[in-house]
């Protein structure tokens, strides 16, 4: 089964396409001969508005370098890559904060502002990338904090949150800028199997509202309850794989 996909603008629908792209680890980060290891190769991925897909594979196997290239924080070393109509290639430092803005970004660690309440961990991110408006502001908190099943929380310090709260709240804060396409990595990791299926109801709302999602996860029976397209990383490449074949075999 996939998800199915809403797409406002046809002419912009894809927010993701990677041709024969390769990533080595970062200065600094050598392998045992000396030489920068190539993490990454021919890796070839085109995601479009609406769609989840699932990163899978081992420790190490890349999952979380191809995310950190997809928000540049790793450098292309070959290939063509464009994430939400910027050049991975040709992008300037200068215009990776405006990149961020476009896309939404969640993390297995959930990295809130632990000294300010749910409402004030949305409006600093906001009025901190260039929103002005009070009243627009509270009504993009609004909305959001709805979407992820907050809407009554806005008052509460993230340590009176449980984990599945905080994570919700991470993902909200990814959501205020109306991103096309947010970037989840193992999301559920640090949660209990009840909870973690509540964060895949809120990811499954937020595709269906025409936003794209790529999650790394090890959770494959959360995978087998929301089956999507699923994508394995092994021996530096990528491969698209039909799960429920896979575990059958």
């Amino acid at each position: 089964m996939r998800i199915i996909q809403y797409v406002k603008d046809m002419s912009s629908r894809r927010v993701v396409e990677l041709r024969d792209v390769s990533v080595y680890l970062g200065e600094g980060r050598r392998g045992e001969d000396g030489k920068n290891d190539l993490v990454l190769s021919n890796i070839n991925l085109a995601v479009d508005e609406g769609e989840l897909v699932y990163l899978i594979g081992r420790v190490g196997s890349g999952k979380s370098t191809l995310l950190k290239t997809l928000y540049a924080e790793v450098d292309i070393a070959g290939g063509e890559g464009e994430v939400v109509g910027f050049s991975l290639k040709n992008i300037k430092r200068r215009q990776i904060p405006y990149l961020r803005r476009s896309m939404g970004i969640v993390f297995q660690d959930f990295q809130l502002l632990t000294d300010r309440n749910v409402f004030y961990n949305l409006y600093d991110v906001m009025r901190a990338t260039g929103w002005k408006d009070d009243d627009d502001i509270r009504q993009r908190i609004d909305e959001v904090l709805s979407l992820v099943d907050l809407a009554n929380k806005s008052y509460k310090m993230p340590f009176e949150l449980s984990g599945g709260e905080q994570q919700r709240l991470a993902i909200a804060r990814a959501l205020v800028n109306r991103p096309r396409l947010i970037l989840a990595d193992e999301p559920t990791g640090n949660l209990d199997p009840k909870t973690a299926e509540e964060i895949m109801l809120v990811f499954r709302r937020i595709v269906e509202t025409g936003c794209a999602v790529i999650m790394s996860t090890h959770n494959i029976s959360l995978i087998e309850q929301y089956p999507s397209r699923t994508l394995l990383f092994a021996q530096g490449r990528l491969t698209e794989v039909d799960l429920q074949s896979v575990m059958e075999d």
